[in-house]
């Protein structure tokens, strides 16, 4: 198993084997990823590889998690910094912020949604991003409810499976597929169909909050 190095002389090599190893991986594709060509890339002999790592796969596992971290690690702040006060602002932002870090990882996610369709560990990691993913709607919706703005007969966990997986797979179509997509319209279409799927309207929500601020 891969560990931690004590030295921060080790931990620096290491993170330069994940770098180098990050654009190996986008460059060339898994399969055709050669440690030979990662040691190069990170400027350490071929045999260094292997004190921080057992093998390609288990470095690939690494970058594919933490870039699985980033992208559910999406706030709701907005454009302009600021953080939206309103429901559909604040899932406008988020979504914003989802496609905008799967379109800084395109590269490597390219390659992670190949690589999950034969690799166990790495389809595992991808799950768990799921998971939290729809963890995080679940709740968020559940709280719209509560105060509310979302419709009371929608199920939660359905809703945030469904919802969640349609920005998801719209990414992916976003940044891998053929056809032509603008970033703004995309976030813009998305948060439309967030709101109608859970019934939000702006002036509801409007009124809520004016309710909440009159008590």
């Amino acid at each position: 198993m891969d560990t931690e190095p004590r030295s921060a002389k080790g931990r620096r090599t290491r993170a330069r084997l994940i770098d180098a190893g990050k654009r190996v991986f986008e460059r060339d594709g898994f399969l055709q990823a050669r440690i030979s060509d990662i040691a190069a890339e990170a400027e350490v002999s071929h045999g260094s590889f292997y004190h921080y790592f057992e093998s390609k796969e288990s470095l690939f596992r690494e970058i594919a998690a933490e870039v699985e971290v980033r992208l559910v690690s999406m706030d709701d702040t907005g454009a302009d910094g600021e953080r939206p006060t309103g429901p559909i602002d604040r899932i406008r932002a988020a979504n914003r912020s989802y496609l905008t870090a799967y379109r800084d990882e395109a590269a490597i996610m390219r390659v992670i949604e190949e690589v999950s369709r034969y690799d166990e560990d790495v389809r595992r990691v991808r799950t768990e991003r799921d998971d939290q993913l729809a963890a995080r709607l679940e709740a968020t919706i559940a709280r719209l409810q509560a105060e509310g703005l979302a419709d009371q007969r929608i199920d939660t966990r359905y809703a945030a499976q469904a919802l969640g997986g349609m920005v998801a797979r719209f990414a992916e179509t976003l940044f891998f597929g053929a056809g032509s997509f603008d970033l703004e319209t995309a976030v813009e279409q998305l948060t439309l169909l967030w709101a109608n799927a859970l019934g939000l309207k702006e002036n509801r929500a409007r009124k809520a909050r004016g309710a909440a601020g009159a008590a």
